[in-house]
């Protein structure tokens, strides 16, 4: 996904010369391209993650419209009070990409890990929270938050991430994608965990339950037309995220269905309240979390969903 944000970025930065990118010596060569489009608006701000976010905080005050970039812990929690004050709080069309997110970078620890990410933008006035779950969701979203000009912060991958749509998704900031409809349950998932979504998907289906499974790639703002129309739907709303489970888009999606006159039982699946250590794959990571199809199932059946 990291490749397609960099080439993605190349293309539009042809075109518009407001764009800028800051990244924190990380990704060289992945922007030999882009430094080639743009070599003063490519920015090397070195291993200085909070100053990074300032500069590109004044950036878009001279009226650029800048990126800042690195792996996802050191590009959101690092920086969170230049996040705060000099771009939520300024309300500047800064664009924060949070690279690996999640547990992509698995054997480094959590120090590497970001699960708490989605949490810290959430809490902010005025911040966007997009995570795209493929590189076309990345590339058709893109634009779009661009032409947003507010503060958004964009959770994507890290690389070799499996495609989720047979075709290029038309996809709107904001509005949730259906990618299949059903009648009993609905299965909302945001980001990179969507393949193990669909793997939980067919496997509700193989048990004749009749599922609906929708890509909720943009987290703030939710779309609360499908969630209101979801609680009138739905016996059971399922979310999934490679997140803590407290703090994220599955507490985003209980907060809202809390408040509505009919409530549907919501099961959230994330990364559980506990750091995640000892492993060397993002696949054995997710096992260690128990996001896996086995175990959410397992854990299904013993709510009575199944």
């Amino acid at each position: 996904m990291r490749n397609a944000f960099a080439n993605c970025l190349t293309e539009l930065a042809k075109s518009d010369t407001s764009l800028m990118l800051f990244y924190a010596d990380i990704g060289n060569r992945l922007f030999n391209n882009l430094k080639e489009v743009a070599p003063d608006r490519t920015i090397n701000a070195g291993i200085a993650e909070a100053n990074m976010a300032s500069m590109a905080a004044g950036s878009a005050m001279m009226g650029q419209k800048p990126f800042i970039y690195t792996i996802t812990p050191f590009t959101t929690a690092r920086n969170f009070e230049q996040i705060k004050i000099d771009i939520a709080y300024q309300n500047q069309p800064v664009i924060i990409v949070g690279t690996g997110s999640g547990l992509s970078y698995a054997n480094l620890g959590p120090t590497h890990h970001s699960f708490e990410d989605i949490a810290l933008m959430r809490s902010l006035p005025n911040m966007n929270i997009v995570c795209p779950a493929d590189s076309d969701e990345l590339s058709v979203l893109m634009p779009q938050l661009i032409k947003l000009n507010q503060p958004c912060y964009f959770r994507i991958g890290k690389k070799n991430e499996p495609k989720v749509h047979k075709i290029l998704p038309n996809l709107k900031f904001g509005h949730a994608y259906t990618m299949q409809e059903g009648q009993t349950v609905a299965i909302l998932a945001t980001g990179t965990i969507m393949p193990l979504a669909n793997d939980l998907f067919i496997e509700l289906q193989s048990k004749g339950i009749n599922a609906e499974l929708v890509s909720f790639h943009t987290v703030k703002p939710l779309d609360t037309q499908y969630l209101a129309l979801a609680c009138e739907r739905f016996e059971h709303i399922i979310t999934l995220e490679e997140h803590n489970v407290n703090g994220g888009f599955g507490s985003a999606v209980l907060e809202y269905i809390s408040e509505q006159p009919k409530t549907p039982r919501v099961h959230r699946f994330g990364i559980p309240d506990k750091f995640i250590d000892q492993v060397h794959s993002t696949e054995d990571a997710r096992k260690k979390a128990g996001l896996t199809v086995l175990d959410i199932i397992t854990t299904l059946k013993n709510r009575a969903v199944i």
